[in-house]
């Protein structure tokens, strides 16, 4: 079966601690999400974002070096994140320090670099003086034909970086190319029960299942017509011999979840109830909540959670929202896979939500209940601004948006926007979808 969707490379940035791998995220992404220390190592968790350069979207992964409890300079886990950023990266952004010259873990890293066939950018960074320029020359003896230096710190060189890194992509747009039928994706660390929930979806052993986590490598796409349902569901998942099962497994599930869910309209976070609710899991969720998905959270292996009571899935379901919040509007489902207890209820929640994605409503009705919603509690004065919002209109666009028409629309706080976010949900069924509100001077 043929089917479109957008799709967006991904750039991985590596290196050895210390070298501005973060800084020059944040440059790239125009965000503060990667803490930035003089401290070598502090980057703990890998951070995940998007791009835009002339007019392309690209998806960009800052990677980390620590290691919690390792008496070593983070070797072994920068070794390892190289290794799966040569496999599952498009473009590998090799970062480097002027002010150091070419360390043993430069050469080493090189070496590893220089038998990938993906495109190796070498990036010298901290050069922020011409002495230092000429300090850069020294690099090329690490055999890349791509050298760029630059200043992440103040942003000097970072556009003809840019430029390199786009060369050869796909335009993409902000569009998704629809299709007749619902891609839903599933997504979870390793281990969950994503391979094994496909399987009793289509009744058959399509996916191979054991207990090693991380047995998964490419995604497979299974075509599910049953029970009235026509659905076109992508596991994060392909073969992959035991033996080789030894990655670090938190930066594939994310890394794997990124390709998934560019491809999907909704997805499916599997948690383990039997490890509880890990920050991994929260970062996939607010992965799939950046990117504008339909979400569902399945609870898998709720068999082996001991002393269950009647209150048990409530406390369970409450500290779940607690965690994701303020996107607290997701249906949560308990499901036992090995059981096969509610599982095609997961099937049913992600078509709700898949048709809520879908859903306009008329600008007549919305204007009617929502005016009267800001009359009773109008926007406040901030700064001596009062704000008068006169018209609400649904825009144009795959993720349900709304643009308020309004004076002084600069003033209006997030708690109001979050008001206003609350009375839409409550009065049309957006569950499990992300919404977007604009607000935009009448």
């Amino acid at each position: 079966m043929m089917y479109l969707c957008l799709f967006m490379e991904t750039v991985a940035i590596v290196g050895r601690p210390n070298v501005g791998k973060s800084t020059l995220f944040n440059r790239i992404t125009g965000e503060r999400k990667s803490i930035v220390d003089d401290q070598s190592g502090v980057t703990r968790d890998r951070v995940y974002g998007e791009s835009e350069w002339g007019g392309i979207r690209f998806n960009i992964i800052d990677t980390g070096g620590f290691v919690p409890n390792s008496e070593d300079v983070f070797e072994a886990a920068i070794r390892d994140q190289v290794k799966i950023a040569m496999q599952e990266a498009n473009v590998l952004l090799f970062v480097v320090d002027v002010t150091t010259g070419i360390t043993y873990l430069d050469d080493e890293i090189a070496a590893m670099l220089r038998k990938s066939d993906k495109k190796v950018i070498l990036v010298v960074n901290k050069v922020d003086n011409h002495q230092r320029l000429l300090d850069s020359n020294e690099f090329y003896s690490l055999g890349f034909d791509q050298l760029y230096a630059l200043s992440s710190i103040n942003g000097s060189g970072t556009g003809d970086l840019l430029d390199a890194v786009i060369e050869g992509m796909e335009n993409n747009t902000d569009e998704e190319i629809e299709d007749d039928i619902p891609k839903i994706c599933i997504i979870g660390q390793p281990n969950a029960g994503k391979s094994s929930i496909v399987n009793v979806f289509v009744g058959e052993e399509r996916n191979v299942v054991t207990d090693i986590a991380g047995t998964t490598r490419d995604s497979i796409h299974t075509r599910f017509k049953k029970f009235n349902k026509d659905i076109l569901l992508i596991d994060t998942a392909g073969i992959r011999k035991k033996s080789k099962v030894h990655e670090n497994l938190e930066f594939y599930s994310v890394i794997r979840a990124i390709k998934a869910l560019d491809e999907s309209d909704v997805c499916i976070l599997m948690i383990d109830a039997s490890k509880g609710v890990t920050s991994q899991d929260i970062s996939i969720f607010a992965l799939a909540a950046r990117k504008k998905r339909g979400i569902v959270i399945a609870v898998n292996k709720w068999d082996l959670v001991p002393d269950k009571d009647a209150n048990t899935v409530k406390e369970y379901e409450a500290m779940i929202k607690e965690r994701i919040a303020p996107f607290r509007d997701v249906p949560i489902v308990f499901i036992s896979v090995t059981e096969k207890q509610r599982v095609l209820k997961v099937l049913d929640y992600a078509l709700d939500v898949y048709e809520n994605k879908k859903r306009k409503i008329q600008t007549s009705k919305l204007n009617e209940h929502m005016l009267k919603v800001i009359e009773r509690n109008p926007p406040p004065v901030v700064k001596g601004k009062s704000i008068s919002i006169k018209f609400v209109t649904q825009l144009p666009a795959t993720t349900p948006s709304f643009a308020f028409f309004c004076s002084n629309p600069k003033y209006i706080r997030d708690a109001y926007k979050n008001y206003l976010e609350n009375q839409i949900r409550s009065a049309y069924n957006f569950t499990g979808v992300p919404i977007n509100i604009f607000f935009r001077e009448k």
